[in-house]
């Protein structure tokens, strides 16, 4: 039956529509949800295993709930995406403050409105993207903010006492009656503002001016935060988290190929540059490498930890490099190159937050160490390690280009070269096409490699690599070290 044609509260008697709470009404629709095994946070990935299960079994509760977690690990989106497991359309009465009930009207407002029309009360229909309210907490935000005041200019025009709740200016938790509150970021909220939150979560009452309300209110309340040890603003009192029924621990992504996943669907570019420009999978893993780096590193703090917005913006800068490249060779596709990665290291000093060496070393350097440990890391998945080459009893593979640039060679990667120069000037250097052919590398991505495998001798040391503001240059790592000496 479609309820929504109902407009007064007599028609919604007769109809026998029943009121649920929010928390019973979530926990009917997960039960569909998860009986016709649909996809409930659709977009969430790497949790399947670990946080959505404890999700669904503390909504199936009824408990209030706090996601923990560091910064980029999809709280707030789990939060919103719960509103699809609400009714898409509840009764209210209208005119009442608090999208009160019509079954169980709660606010003055409403009984007043009840009492004056009966049967006839008009009622209207409220969505259920309407029902989610989101609040930054910050330190700035007051019990008037989220709870309410006296209001005394209504107090003087309706001739009432501060102690009748008609003078009472509603705040943001009692205005979410029958919805989803989520307040993010709670260690944020000081500490005797959290105070507040106690009899709501607990009881229902609200303390207003010294005047004790009893108002049932029927709220989900979804609190995100950082961990307690990392923040220089406050931390989340006791008596608090022993209200919250469940506690949730958000992750970072546990693979390459999840994390891949996540940034690939996050990542704001436009279709037609999709098209156009390729990003090998080389080139993300690489991208994705540097994320695990960073997150691993003694030079970045692991308790802010390094978010997923890192790989996203670094991805779209990518994009942005290659297009650019494009551009000035007015060419209409393009290739991402390993030499594009230093268009990307805007995107990594301002996504890590360093501890004191880190600061010492500075934010470039360090973001260069992050791009050679994860370098090195994906080099030896494909290519066997240079000093153990050497060692072993076979031919090295890599002597014939060890003694190219040994004789005196040098490549200079300009930035911005053509790609049929690009492929050229890599095809250049003796041994190096060959070496890449006996691998059985993708012809299509021949010349990526090609180019990885010069990064990675340099990185190992074997032959050396010199960053200018235009090109990169690599040569033998002698005739550098003299070139300084000069």
């Amino acid at each position: 039956m479609d309820y929504t044609k109902i407009k007064t509260l007599g028609d919604l008697k007769a109809s026998g529509y029943q009121s649920l709470s929010i928390k019973d009404e979530i926990r009917k629709n997960l039960i569909q949800k998860l009986s016709d095994k649909e996809d409930i946070y659709e977009g969430i990935l790497g949790y399947e295993d670990t946080v959505l299960p404890d999700l669904e079994r503390a909504l199936l509760s009824k408990h209030n709930i706090l996601l923990l977690g560091l910064r980029g690990q999809a709280k707030t989106r789990i939060a919103r995406l719960t509103t699809h497991l609400l009714d898409d359309f509840i009764p209210a009465i209208t005119g009442s403050d608090l999208n009160d009930d019509p079954l169980n009207p709660l606010s003055s407002s409403a009984l007043d409105i009840i009492a004056e029309h009966g049967d006839n009360t008009p009622i209207h229909w409220i969505s259920k993207e309407e029902r989610y309210i989101e609040k930054l907490a910050t330190p700035d935000v007051s019990i008037a903010d989220l709870v309410g005041d006296v209001d005394p200019i209504k107090a003087a025009s309706l001739k009432l006492p501060y102690s009748d709740p008609r003078v009472i200016h509603y705040g943001l938790i009692p205005r979410s009656h029958r919805s989803i509150f989520v307040l993010n970021e709670l260690p944020d909220l000081q500490a005797r503002i959290q105070v507040s939150l106690f009899n709501i979560l607990q009881e229902g009452d609200i303390q207003i001016r010294g005047f004790k309300l009893r108002l049932p209110l029927d709220i989900l309340f979804v609190f995100t935060a950082n961990p307690e040890d990392y923040t220089n603003r406050g931390s989340i009192i006791t008596p608090l988290k022993d209200r919250i029924e469940s506690q949730i621990l958000t992750h970072y992504p546990q693979t390459v190929e999840i994390a891949k996943s996540i940034t690939s669907q996050e990542v704001n570019v436009s279709d037609d540059l999709r098209e156009r420009i390729v990003i090998p999978d080389l080139v993300r893993d690489l991208l994705e490498y540097i994320v695990f780096e960073a997150r691993e590193s003694e030079l970045v703090d692991e308790k802010s930890g390094v978010s997923a917005r890192l790989s996203i913006s670094a991805l779209e800068n990518l994009y942005s490099t290659v297009e650019r490249r494009m551009l000035h060779n007015k060419e209409k596709t393009g290739i991402a190159r390993i030499s594009d990665f230093w268009g990307v290291i805007p995107s990594i000093t301002g996504k890590v937050e360093l501890v004191y060496e880190g600061e010492q070393e500075g934010h470039y350097n360090v973001a260069l160490m992050l791009f050679s440990g994860a370098f090195k890391k994906l080099f030896l998945e494909y290519f066997i390690h240079p000093d153990q080459a050497m060692k072993q009893e076979e031919k090295d593979p890599y002597g014939v280009l060890r003694a190219w640039f040994n004789a005196g060679n040098e490549l200079d990667l300009f930035n911005e070269l053509a790609q049929k120069d690009y492929e050229a000037l890599l095809d250049s250097v003796p041994g190096l096409s060959k070496f890449i052919e006996s691998r059985n590398i993708n012809h299509a991505n021949k010349h990526l490699f090609m180019e990885f495998l010069l990064h990675g001798l340099a990185e190992f040391e074997m032959i050396s690599k010199e960053i200018m503001k235009r090109k990169l240059v690599f040569r033998d790592p002698l005739a550098g070290m003299f070139d300084e000496l000069g």
